[in-house]
């Protein structure tokens, strides 16, 4: 552990490393607001942040995750590496279904823009966690984050930024943009493909739903019938139809009923325990 916050009582060191000028100058005017907190250095890009954690030795890094060259995980990946005693604070601008990814052992997670009642949070975390004594095996994973579960971290965020976060629906003659958490469905008839999210309802550009189910998370939405992708969280209720097989009760307006091909059944029984 370094000196910073022992040798001061209540100060706490930080280092900010963020290739955007704007979000640091937040960030540190956000950090002032919050007190006894005393910015000692930032970074604009991964090789930087390692040269200047490593002189500085801060005790808490606000890591953004995506910077061009070496990445926030990468960086946090060195920092275990070398032992860093620096305590790490990822801030990110994915969406909360990403940021699952995050609840590991890192200090915290902070999501752009940067909330400043989530922000002290995260500083009375980090207060807390220096404030104790850590035992020899807790203190050589460094950051708090092992190699093993930054690599997982890794997997689940690279996989989610293939995925679109909105998607374009034609209504009448404009288009609006939806968040693809908030698609219900997706049907396809006559060649068209039909998006209920939330209260609207539009028609997509892609051509095939499989060209659709490609852009979305795959682990969210299911393909349960050829002519049919749905939300697996906005289904209502599952209701038992002919031959063991289901009928979906979506959670839209119109409580559309959406059949389960007979491939897809045993799916849906496995993953719903049925």
């Amino acid at each position: 552990m370094n000196s910073g916050l022992g040798a001061r009582g209540s100060d706490l060191t930080a280092v900010l490393v963020d290739d955007e000028q704007p979000a640091r100058d937040e960030l540190g005017f956000l950090l002032g607001q919050i007190g006894h907190v005393s910015v000692v250095g930032q970074a604009i890009n991964g090789i930087d942040a390692l040269a200047t954690i490593e002189q500085l030795q801060p005790d808490v890094v606000f890591l953004d995750v995506q910077m061009p060259g070496l990445t926030g995980f990468e960086v946090a990946r060195r920092m275990i590496e070398s032992a860093s005693p620096s305590h790490i604070i990822f801030v990110t601008a994915y969406d909360q279904h990403a940021i699952e990814a995050f609840e590991v052992n890192a200090v915290d997670y902070l999501l752009k823009p940067v909330d400043p009642v989530r922000l002290e949070v995260a500083v009375q975390r980090a207060r807390r966690l220096i404030a104790f004594e850590r035992a020899p095996d807790v203190a050589a994973s460094a950051a708090g984050v092992t190699t093993a579960q930054l690599e997982k971290i890794v997997e689940l965020v690279s996989e989610r930024k293939s995925h679109r976060e909105r998607l374009a629906l034609k209504v009448g003659e404009r288009f609006l943009l939806v968040h693809a958490e908030d698609i219900v469905y997706a049907s396809l008839a006559d060649d068209v493909i039909t998006v209920v999210a939330g209260r609207h309802i539009g028609a997509s550009n892609y051509r095939t739903l499989d060209e659709l189910q490609e852009r979305l998370d795959p682990a969210v939405f299911w393909r349960v019938h050829r002519s049919h992708l749905v939300n697996i969280n906005k289904i209502k209720e599952i209701v038992p139809w002919f031959h063991r097989n289901y009928i979906l009760r979506m959670k839209d307006e119109k409580a559309t009923e959406i059949p389960v091909s007979r491939t897809q059944t045993r799916r849906l029984r496995e993953y719903l325990k049925l």
